[in-house]
């Protein structure tokens, strides 16, 4: 524990708790004054699910006591939040299987980006008009920034809930991330799922399964370099109605 000639200089600090046994870190913090040991204590005393807690309990059931690192100090509660954000960012692009149940302050406004993603996140176009046949889905719940075109593939291709006659008229799927278009795909064949692969967990929990429902998926390719740059990186953010829960639109 830290005396308080210590506290008083650290003021506030970033943290990381760290497995001894193979000295990676499992949950980064923020905190003042003893916050960093207070995840040991709190394994003892709380019952209840908490990935890290019962982590830290197990570790202390070895007689293996976790290490306490300090990152920085000397900080400002804000500047602590923008540090802890950028580690827990880091730390989870590059799977270090953190057991932080959420993200860093302000990720998904300011978190960790590729290159592309800033430029179009802060020089993006109006998409003023679409001549093609396509589908825009939105994939926000299904996709995490700094990812592959592959992921971004995977998070647009299914499942979702459209018409028989939708599928026969659309050629090219817009997959579209906070209002961006980020990739642009031509649909080469759609397929029908069927209630007993959505039970399945083919699909997300946050889908609602149901019944009288049928969901569709697509395989395809990214679109040819004529037809992508119509769309990619382009911005529909003036279209979009705040709060729409329909992932699926046709136009703008």
């Amino acid at each position: 524990m830290f005396d308080e000639i210590t506290i008083q200089r650290l003021k506030y600090y970033v943290y990381a708790l760290v497995n001894p046994k193979d000295n990676m870190p499992f949950y980064i913090g923020k905190g003042v004054g003893n916050r960093v040991f207070e995840h040991q204590n709190l394994s003892i005393k709380e019952k209840g699910d908490s990935l890290k807690l019962d982590f830290i309990k197990s570790l202390a059931e070895s007689d293996v006591l976790i290490n306490h690192v300090i990152i920085r100090h000397g900080l400002d509660e804000k500047e602590a939040f923008e540090v802890e954000a950028s580690l827990i960012d880091f730390s989870n692009r590059f799977q270090f299987n953190l057991l932080n149940k959420v993200e860093g302050h302000h990720s998904s406004e300011r978190g960790l980006m590729i290159s592309d993603e800033v430029q179009r996140m802060y020089s993006a176009e109006k998409l003023l008009s679409i001549t093609d046949p396509v589908i825009i889905i939105n994939i926000n719940k299904k996709f995490s920034r700094g990812s592959s075109v592959e992921e971004i593939y995977n998070a647009t291709k299914e499942a979702w809930v459209i018409s028989k006659t939708r599928t026969e008229e659309v050629k090219y799927a817009l997959s579209e991330f906070k209002g961006i278009i980020i990739e642009v795909f031509e649909i080469e064949e759609w397929y029908s799922l069927s209630q007993d692969e959505l039970d399945k967990n083919i699909v997300p929990d946050f889908l609602p399964k149901k019944k009288e429902s049928r969901r569709w998926g697509f395989n395809g390719i990214v679109a040819n370099k004529k037809i992508r740059d119509k769309y990619i990186n382009k911005s529909i953010g003036h279209v979009k109605k705040r709060g729409s829960a329909n992932p699926i639109r046709y136009s703008i």
